[in-house]
């Protein structure tokens, strides 16, 4: 009986973690020091926002993008909070406007000026004024505009509408009143028609945000969840936590019945919480720890098994909250598929990584990135409160498409700057568009040129070959997995033709020898 072993085939079998450089990490940051289980940063293409120290209130930085680097120890904050701020969280339809829950029970919503702040920014736009106890949570609808969920230990969940011209809301359009302790975290689906909720009494709820009403409830006892989150539009919900042993442990749950899980799978005993992260375009779950150094990422898909573990990207500097990058900031030239900002309080310190797959062509990947949620709204506040579900807005990420965003983008330093000629690579642009045309790239260029200008650019082109491989069609490897590649390749080329050798010294063997028949039954006659 011969065994076949089941290969499972993945273009994302290879990503890997690529930590940014010094110069583009954000250096002498004061990271706050509470022991909140929460995130402490939000990023978006223009700003990284993280919670600070700040004596006498609570207070949180907004730094653009672009201005990596050592941080100025008097860098203005956003300090208008009587309490320790404990989650940030910034608007997906606009990326000048952040919401913040603090201590004081009162949650904030701030306008961020496009220049640099001079000053201390003490005035918000709104205060959310309802909850009697600290709040805990903020989540922006993904869908709706100017709609907006908060969580305190009063237990309860507030829907706020934004919509309105008052600068003090005293009143929420809905309380949810089901839980029975806090709530530790917080998951829309895809189209905002469900809310997912972990709470400290060990229950997982299925929301409907509008109504208030719980449609299911998980009860089992085996696994003590802490945060929860759906899984784009496959229908299931994942949870992290602990076990009864207290592992930290993952659980993946069908969201139409939680009696008991589809899958569960304990990582290690570390004490650490378990933030999760999900790609619905690339099916891939990242899983963060707390105190950890490692990012932990698998492959989901609706068959069994439903969790296919990667691999891990690796590192000493342990990380006390994380930030994601919206996929519409991310650097498609690169193949990056994925963008952390880990806080490192060790060192006062907020380093990017990138996660990357490895791919030879510089081109558009089309595969690897689907139409993703843009930045424009589907519905606004008083349809979704009407009973309305659409899903979010799809944008293309290729370089050139047309911007949802109506505000210009800031510019940015990228993570790795491969330095080009520009002139070989124009070159080439225009060589490919002709081709995709249908014509003979230049065709009216060359019938009016005189006969030295082809030569030149014949020669223009021969300059950029090396040891007889263009560097634009064949650019050289860039990570240890390209090169281990690229040596794999030359290595099969080399056997190649070696084999192809022996092949012609046996062939003209043959001949020789046929040769040598030929003479000697010519002598004979």
């Amino acid at each position: 009986m011969s065994w076949h072993p089941q290969y499972r085939s993945s273009k994302f079998r290879h990503v890997f973690g690529k930590p940014a450089s010094k110069e583009n990490c954000y250096d002498s940051v004061p990271i706050t020091r509470s022991v909140h289980d929460n995130h402490f940063c939000a990023v978006n293409p223009h700003f990284i926002a993280v919670v600070t120290e700040c004596a006498g209130g609570g207070a949180f930085l907004v730094i653009p993008l672009h201005q990596t680097g050592k941080l100025d120890p008097h860098y203005p904050k956003v300090c208008g909070h009587r309490g320790n701020v404990l989650d940030i969280k910034w608007n997906p339809f606009d990326d000048f406007e952040i919401a913040s829950c603090s201590e004081d029970a009162t949650i904030k919503i701030w306008d961020i000026p496009k220049q640099l702040l001079a000053r201390n920014l003490t005035a918000c736009r709104k205060e959310l004024v309802a909850h009697s106890r600290r709040v805990g949570l903020v989540e922006w609808h993904p869908t709706a505009a100017n709609i907006l969920f908060s969580s305190g230990y009063d237990y309860k969940v507030m829907v706020w509408n934004l919509d309105t011209k008052e600068s003090v809301i005293m009143s929420p359009v809905k309380t949810i009143n089901c839980h029975q302790d806090v709530i530790l975290s917080m998951s829309f689906n895809t189209n905002g028609s469900l809310l997912a909720t972990a709470c400290r009494d060990r229950k997982i709820r299925v929301l409907d945000p509008r109504a208030g009403a719980v449609l299911q409830e998980a009860s089992y006892k085996g696994h003590r969840a802490n945060k929860v989150l759906f899984l784009g539009n496959l229908k299931k919900l994942l949870s992290t936590g602990t076990s009864r042993w207290n592992n930290r442990q993952v659980a993946l749950w069908d969201q139409d019945d939680l009696s008991v899980p589809l899958t569960e799978e304990d990582l290690d005993g570390s004490s650490g919480v378990l933030f999760p992260f999900y790609d619905a375009d690339t099916s891939m779950l990242y899983v963060v720890g707390k105190g950890d150094g490692n990012i932990r990422y698998y492959e989901v898909s609706a068959d069994k098994p439903h969790l296919n573990y990667l691999t891990e990207y690796r590192s000493y500097n342990p990380q006390k909250g994380i930030g994601v990058m919206p996929k519409r900031g991310l650097d498609v030239s690169s193949c990056e598929i994925f963008r952390f900002y880990k806080l490192i309080t060790t060192k006062s310190l907020i380093e990017p990584v990138s996660m990357i797959v490895p791919r030879r062509s510089e081109s558009y990947q089309e595969d690897i990135y689907p139409p993703t949620a843009g930045a424009q709204p589907s519905l606004t506040a008083q349809e979704w409160l009407s009973g309305m579900n659409k899903g979010p807005v799809l944008v293309s990420l290729r370089p050139g498409s047309e911007l949802l965003s109506t505000r210009p983008l800031p510019p940015e330093r990228p993570l790795s700057n491969p330095m080009a000629p520009t002139s070989p690579l124009l070159f080439n642009q225009r060589e490919k568009l002709g081709a995709e045309d249908g014509r003979r790239p230049f065709s009216l260029l060359e019938e009016k040129a005189p006969r030295w200008a082809a030569e030149h650019r014949l020669e223009e082109k021969k300059t950029w070959l090396t040891n007889g491989f263009d560097i634009f069609e064949c650019p050289p490897p860039k990570t240890e997995n390209e090169l281990l590649q690229m040596f794999y390749r030359q290595q099969d080329e080399i056997r190649r033709l070696r084999e192809l050798v022996t092949q012609r010294e046996v062939q003209a063997k043959q001949l020789e020898l046929e040769i040598k028949n030929l003479r000697m039954g010519s002598e004979r006659f």
